[in-house]
């Protein structure tokens, strides 16, 4: 299932770094029950779903097949979610001394996910090469919004055989106008843990879309 998905973000035709960030953005599928939540009062499972779309779309997990060109500063990179019909649009705002990308989608029924990534340089370590990326989130769904920040970094596992492989992991804190708070981590096995007022939604798996996160119990 990963290999599917970046062959998807990373097709065999070629693609840019926007054009990646943003085939990256295409699981908008995770906002689509949020206007619903909000009209149940259930705030705190429709923040799980924004965190858990902040945190896919901004991953990748699977082959890595080669390195997306890179574009000039200014460019911006716009193409439709085929799941959901979203909007999304990536735009490198600076390449020095750092890499800075916003990006947005923008949902049928207006709701909107914006925010920005900034990729300061590559470390290097046993694991693999690391890409740092503070990273700020906003979700405006009528008078809900939420709020996400955190350093997501990803990682090129390197291999022998010609196998390298995109990875992830790192953190995110959440909060809401409606007083919720939380925090979301994934590791580099691509499992998620996600706690929003003090109850965890334990054991979750980043590849499937369109899932209902229930925080009661």
């Amino acid at each position: 299932m990963s290999d599917d998905i970046t062959r998807y973000e990373i097709p065999s035709a070629g693609i840019t770094l926007l054009g990646y960030v943003v085939r990256r953005m295409h699981k908008t599928q995770w906002l689509t029950s949020v206007p619903a939540l909000i009209a149940e009062n259930k705030s705190n499972n429709a923040l799980a779903q924004v965190a858990m779309y902040a945190v896919t779309s901004s991953t990748s997990f699977g082959r890595a097949y080669y390195q997306p060109r890179f574009n000039a500063v200014g460019e911006e990179v716009t193409e439709a979610d085929p799941h959901t019909g979203a909007i999304v649009t990536a735009k490198l705002e600076a390449s020095s001394p750092a890499y800075q990308i916003s990006y947005s989608a923008a949902m049928p029924n207006g709701d909107i996910s914006s925010g920005r990534e900034e990729i300061a340089g590559t470390t290097v370590g046993l694991r693999g090469l690391g890409m740092p990326a503070p990273s700020k989130f906003n979700f405006i769904s009528g008078r809900y919004t939420a709020d996400l920040t955190g350093i997501i970094t990803s990682e090129l596992a390197l291999s022998l055989v010609g196998r390298t492989r995109i990875r992830a992991y790192g953190f995110l804190n959440l909060n809401d106008n409606a007083n919720n708070t939380g925090k979301l981590t994934i590791d580099r096995n691509q499992k998620i843990n996600l706690e929003i007022n003090g109850k965890e939604f334990a054991g979750l798996q980043s590849g499937g879309f369109a899932v209902i996160l229930k925080a009661d119990r």
